[in-house]
């Protein structure tokens, strides 16, 4: 560790008022509107999100380096310009790269550690060693070429791809840059990042998840408040007027949505799905997809609710049919996880399967983590259910996913109708199974009418 001093994170769990309780752990089983857990002022979340960087920084820039033949990493941002990775290396209290912000890792080998450097002006939380004096050597790009030529690296990676925005930070005004310092005797040597960049990302620590079910618990007790009385009245609330609560539901707890909440109404006797100033009416199938970010995570979680008639106390069992379709699938997807198996030969496994037990499913998951839609090989896009360039990666472990799909059923209840049952609830890959971090809906929310 470089500079900078952390209690445990067991120690620092102990000690915060809002994680006193013993922390919640992954499970099958999804509680029905659970409560909301205490939430961290912005000073504990900052030790938090360091300690947590700190360790990761310290345990997976080595591994994923020499899984990749990789000597020295090149990053390269710009103040309100972060590329994805670096991005996710400022520490809490530098929000933003500085100026321009330079980050080297380089590897010597031989059972050394790994160096961690800055060739920035400003310091980075005491998570770089500084590598660069300004008085000495006014040029910066000359003093990331000199400090690459003294190290001599067999592979240097930038970080340039066109597969993944992921690890396309490199822009052109500062590649023509440093490859112009460089000595040409080097250039041969610049290869891609990508695989670095997308490993970096998609990698979940230990620590990480300790704290991801009480993540993603906040959000289905947003959800849980969404799909109630408290929130929607049956014949005066609109759709859209739900999505907008979320939003200012999350700015009193001092959330932020990765993406704005959607809420949509399926309704007998209707085609597809309706939004904004519709109605919500007794009978009618609602879908909320609703994503926090939080402790640099993120969710992404989708629901369904029914809105019961007078006199009902149940959805009709059509409906729950179509939600037990869906979680079938689910399964299907879950058991198509394996170490190296690319994310379309996943997708073309699970689809057969469920396509075998007389199922319709569309299946659209992606890795979650530091962002909302993560880095790492997609599973299929609702628009496109054949293989995709982006689903060619490797599936790996220690990784968090999305699973989210729909499968679409005919209701009895509605004259037959065809409808979309969609579903998405995060989970986590440890090499050998597929865990839902903190359950999945099994049955439709009821929202009595009044």
């Amino acid at each position: 560790m470089i500079g900078r001093h952390f209690i445990s994170l067991a120690a620092m769990l102990a000690a915060s008022p809002a994680l006193a309780d013993a922390p919640l752990t992954l499970t099958e089983t999804e509680q029905a509107a659970p409560a909301l857990p205490a939430i961290l002022a912005p000073r504990e979340r900052a030790a938090l999100e360091n300690r947590i960087l700190s360790e990761r920084l310290d345990t997976l820039i080595t591994q994923i380096m020499r899984a990749e033949g990789i000597d020295l990493w090149l990053l390269v941002a710009r103040e309100y310009f972060e590329e994805p990775v670096v991005a996710t290396m400022l520490d809490a209290e530098n929000m933003h790269a500085r100026r321009r912000t330079i980050l080297i890792f380089h590897d010597p080998g031989e059972g050394k550690p790994v160096e961690r450097l800055t060739v920035s002006r400003y310091g980075l939380g005491g998570l770089f060693a500084p590598a660069w004096n300004p008085d000495s050597q006014p040029d910066q790009w000359q003093a990331v070429a000199d400090l690459i030529t003294a190290r001599d690296p067999a592979k240097i990676a930038i970080n340039s791809s066109d597969l993944t925005q992921f690890a396309d930070g490199m822009t052109l005004s500062q590649y023509d840059r440093f490859m112009s310092a460089l000595p040409p005797a080097l250039h041969e040597r610049v290869t891609s990042g990508e695989g670095l960049a997308i490993r970096w990302l998609e990698t979940r620590t230990p620590a990480e998840m300790e704290l991801y079910p009480t993540i993603v618990r906040i959000a289905h007790a947003v959800i849980g408040e969404a799909f109630s009385r408290k929130v929607i009245t049956p014949g005066v609330t609109t759709a859209e007027q739900v999505q907008w609560w979320y939003r200012d539901r999350l700015m009193q707890l001092g959330l932020d949505p990765w993406f704005h909440p959607s809420v949509a109404i399926q309704r007998q006797g209707s085609e597809g799905m309706m939004e904004g100033d519709a109605v919500i009416q007794p009978g009618d199938l609602l879908w909320t997809d609703f994503g926090i970010t939080y402790l640099r995570l993120n969710t992404d979680t989708q629901h369904l609710a029914y809105v019961l008639k007078p006199g009902e106390t149940a959805a009709p069992a059509g409906l729950s049919a179509g939600l037990a379709n869906s979680n079938k699938v689910q399964d299907f997807l879950r058991a198509a996880f394996k170490p190296g198996r690319s994310g379309n030969e996943a997708l073309a496994i699970a689809r057969a399967e469920a396509i075998a037990a007389g199922l319709d499913p569309s299946i659209y998951t992606h890795p979650i983590g530091h962002h909302g839609h993560g880095a790492g090989p997609a599973i299929g896009f609702w628009d496109n259910q054949k293989g995709d360039p982006r689903g060619s990666g490797p599936i790996r472990p220690k990784t968090a996913w999305s699973i989210e799909l729909t499968s679409y059923a005919a209701v009895p209840e509605w004259g037959g109708q065809r409808v979309d049952f969609r579903t998405e609830e995060d989970a986590f890959f440890d090499g050998e199974t597929v865990r839902f971090i903190d359950g999945r809906q099994t049955a439709i929310t009821l929202i009595p009418s009044g």
